[in-house]
């Protein structure tokens, strides 16, 4: 089993259902109300953990309910905590969310998602010196994601980022980047080229990006810079909230595959995890996935 650290951001998903989104001033009376967990760290950090592999996460929540919920769950399926600092007087990350007709509109406030620090980083360099590789994405300030990028190189570890939500990244930090794993349109925000661009862009760092298209599978280019196409597995989709997220964290979870095969897993992870309902609900186990490959 893969020691996977993860470095990234934990949310509560607040999910209101309503027959139509309230215009300024309204008050509508709501058909439903859920709590999810959430946040991109928390869920590939849960992904990684079902299929299979040893999982610590470095995060930041807040004193309140919500925080330690949020611990509790993680600590439930079996994912090392140490390293999730409870930050005083700062509210846990939040993703307030409003669902009508098939729509939804969604307010994020980071909280303490914001507050974890490359101090924060540097506590828990034994973490690092743990792990077989470290997984990221881009909900936490990007000045720590570049402390993790750094701690990872120094205990030469391979540094795997999920650039979501999607921003221009540093050169150092893409210099020390095992592998980025955009969808169509953030690779165009990395790159500052149009989304009709992205085969050259792949072409241009072979084996360095794996390029997710919903529907339509993930790309990526091989050391001849020839281009590889992994097909979407064929499923019943019921909610795709989080298929992102299962299939970066089935990445760290197999890493040491050849990337065809590591790009196959993902993405029968990430379509078994859109047949239920639910980020963190619908993320299959081991023996989930080892039975949908048979079955194919």
């Amino acid at each position: 089993m893969n020691k996977v650290l993860v470095v990234g951001s934990i949310n509560m998903d607040l999910v209101v259902e309503a027959g139509k989104f309230p215009a300024p001033g309204e008050t509508l009376l709501g058909q439903r109300f859920s709590t999810f967990p959430g946040g991109k760290g928390a869920n590939q950090a849960v992904a990684a953990r079902r299929l299979g592999a040893r999982v610590a996460m470095i995060g930041c929540v807040g004193g309140d309910a919500f925080g330690r919920e949020l611990l509790g769950l993680l600590e439930k399926e079996g994912i090392d905590t140490r390293f999730v600092r409870t930050a005083e007087g700062i509210s846990t990350g939040v993703a307030a969310i409003t669902v009508s007709q098939a729509e939804n509109s969604i307010v994020v406030v980071p909280g303490a998602n914001h507050a974890l620090s490359p101090a924060d980083i540097q506590a828990a360099e034994s973490a690092f010196a743990e792990a077989d590789l470290v997984l990221c994405q881009l909900e936490i300030p990007l000045e720590t994601v570049e402390a993790a990028a750094m701690l990872a190189e120094r205990h030469d570890k391979p540094f795997i980022l999920n650039p979501a939500p999607a921003m221009p990244l540093p050169e150092g930090l893409r210099a020390r980047t095992a592998l980025v794993t955009p969808n169509e349109h953030e690779l165009s925000i990395l790159s500052s080229l149009p989304d009709s661009q992205w085969q050259r862009q792949l072409a241009l760092h072979p084996e360095r990006i794996l390029m997710t298209r919903g529907s339509d599978g993930a790309w990526f280019a091989g050391s001849d810079g020839e281009l590889h196409h992994q097909s979407a597995f064929k499923v019943t989709p019921v909610d795709t909230t989080g298929a992102g997220d299962t299939f970066n964290g089935a990445l760290a979870a197999f890493w040491g595959r050849d990337l065809a095969e590591l790009a196959r897993l993902a993405c029968a992870a990430s379509a078994l995890s859109v047949t239920r309902a639910g980020a963190q609900g619908g993320m299959p186990t081991r023996e989930e996935l080892d039975a949908f490959l048979g079955s194919r």
